[in-house]
């Protein structure tokens, strides 16, 4: 990972501390005294728990008169609602279980900050994803990841594969790995989130538009099926078919393991590809910090135009309307908004930024990514769009192991329909 900027590094590092692995934490006790304002700030990403804590001291720090309690409880936020106790500011994945409460009119209102003008149109486009309350801007976008095909560049080497930027260039690399012993993807289809995010999200993205398909799916609300103008069946059948064609490029025990074996296995140049997120690169180069990887787009056209890179907006602020603590949750927000506290904390996760004036990323593991996020040539995973409630992991799980594709696919519709009418 790149390194932070030397004012940065030397200002956090007289407030680094415990990592406040706690449920509840307190940030900052040695200044404020009893008369600080005491708010909840809710945070998900357990990967990054330590570095929020030292900028919650900073924060408080700054302002002494606000005390963050860090809650990194796993606590359902739908309970936390439903007892109307949520918390006063909240760092979270934005995906669908978090939108419903935007939906409904739960959050407030951030249309009016400054930093609100600064989202680039790239990331207004892929919120689109997800149901909103009309006129009203509910989340503010914090970091980006951005996901595609991780390859072993020593290995691509030696073989003489170039970087393909079509499906056929992709299947002959694979071809030719094969041919020369080499496992060209590496599975770990005993996690089924794995198989999600990868093979299922990056073979859908690069070939139907994600975000129209849910605004679609959503009008047609309870009579998606068979009939429907737009369903799962019409629209993820030939993505999903192609990449069933892809499974005989795995390893043979691709059942049987994990992510940590995948790790374990790709770190040490096990296999020619991993279709995993830049969370594993931090994994690989733990295990060997000498492993030259580097990142492309899943091809599944023959047109390069059409090559994308999946991304979802990792996290996001949010303010609910039912904090009595509204103003001091802004003031943290726009401290953990400002551009001198975003931009080390996206380096630091290898994420990217979200605002217009962010700066590219850097490091080399990810950069090859920065054209297409920068041209806005990206998607969410179809994943992000499925409530829940409907066990799309399972189901792609059970395809990948030999289940009908038809027979998937007109459950996902049924699923979809129900849900809707329900609503």
């Amino acid at each position: 990972m790149g390194s932070f900027p030397p004012s940065t590094v030397s200002r956090r590092s007289l407030l680094a501390g415990a990592a406040g692995l706690a449920g509840l934490t307190l940030a900052g006790c040695s200044g404020g005294g009893g008369d600080a304002t005491a708010i909840r700030f809710y945070q998900t990403k357990r990967e990054v728990i330590p570095y929020i804590q030292d900028l919650l001291a900073e924060f408080h720090a700054e302002f002494p008169d606000i005390r963050p309690i860090h809650d990194t409880s796993e606590a359902t936020l739908n309970g936390q609602f439903v007892r109307a106790s949520p918390p006063d500011l909240a760092l979270q994945l934005y995906n669908y279980e978090m939108a419903r409460f935007q939906e409904r009119g739960e959050l407030s209102d951030l249309s009016d900050l400054p930093e609100a003008a600064t989202i680039t149109d790239s990331v207004k486009e892929q919120m689109a994803l997800y149901p909103s309350y009309p006129g009203r801007l509910s989340v503010l976008p914090y970091s980006m990841m951005s996901a595609a095909v991780i390859y072993n560049k020593e290995i691509f080497d030696e073989h003489g594969v170039e970087v393909p930027t079509t499906h056929s260039e992709f299947i002959a690399a694979c071809e030719t790995f094969q041919d020369a012993g080499v496992t060209p993807i590496y599975g770990t289809w005993a996690d089924n989130w794995t198989i999600v995010q990868g093979l299922v999200d990056y073979t859908v993205g690069g070939m139907v538009d994600v975000i129209g398909l849910f605004q679609q799916l959503r009008e047609i609300g309870p009579d998606v099926g068979p009939d429907s103008e737009v369903s799962f069946s019409k629209v993820l059948r030939e993505p999903l078919e192609k990449m069933l064609t892809l499974l005989p490029y795995h390893q043979r025990d691709a059942r049987g393991r994990n992510y940590g074996d995948g790790n374990n296995a790709f770190a040490n140049g096990e296999a020619a590809m991993y279709f995993q997120g830049p969370w594993a690169l931090v994994e690989v180069q733990k295990i060997n910090p000498d492993a030259q990887v580097g990142t492309f787009p899943l091809p599944m056209t023959e047109d390069p135009a059409d090559n994308k890179v999946r991304v979802n907006l990792d996290l996001a602020l949010w303010i609910p309307e039912g904090s009595n603590r509204k103003d001091e949750a802004r003031e943290l927000l726009r401290f953990l908004a400002r551009p001198e506290i975003q931009d080390p904390y996206n380096e630091h996760a290898l994420g990217f930024g979200v605002r217009t004036d962010a700066p590219p990323v850097t490091d080399e593991r990810i950069l090859q990514m920065q054209p297409y996020v920068d041209r806005g040539a990206v998607y969410q995973g179809v994943s992000q769009g499925i409530p829940t409630t409907i066990p799309f992991y399972n189901y792609s799980q059970d395809l990948v192991y030999g289940a009908s594709l038809e027979r998937m696919l007109a459950t996902l519709d049924a699923d979809w329909a129900r849900l809707a009418k329900r609503a």
